[in-house]
């Protein structure tokens, strides 16, 4: 068992200190092999201007620190925050996507990314 437990918590630091907690029970998250990462957030209409308020300040590119569940910091790049789609929400609802970046480290003989991406793997791989 670990020292310290999980949290439910994922939070995003701006360079100045200033920082959100987002509830990880309404964020799903999504991430493609370039470290795009999508936090698809739904939320009471207060907590999403709460959000857009946080990142109103922000330019695309900026680095940004997220930590998720309270696993450590690690630096991002804020990359937009967009108005999600969807059906079927309560009244008085909202959906906002962050995009975030991991940064990148090329191989510039393959110009392919080695590292600075998360990736999961199939259940077939995983036996590999």
């Amino acid at each position: 068992m670990l020292e310290n437990e999980f949290t439910d918590i994922i939070k995003i630091t701006k360079s100045n200190g200033e920082s959100i907690e987002l509830d990880q029970k309404r964020i799903r998250i999504r991430e493609n092999e370039n470290g795009l990462m999508a936090l698809s957030y739904v939320a009471p209409v207060f907590e999403s201007m709460d959000i857009e308020d946080f990142f109103d300040d922000i330019v695309t590119s900026e680095e940004v620190m997220l930590d998720i569940g309270g696993t450590g910091d690690y630096n991002v790049r804020f990359r937009g925050l967009v108005d999600g789609k969807g059906k079927n929400f309560p009244q008085n609802f909202e959906h906002k996507i962050i995009l975030l970046q991991e940064p990148k480290y090329l191989d510039p003989r393959m110009n392919v990314q080695v590292t600075g991406f998360s990736r999961f793997i199939t259940p077939e791989e995983r036996f590999l």
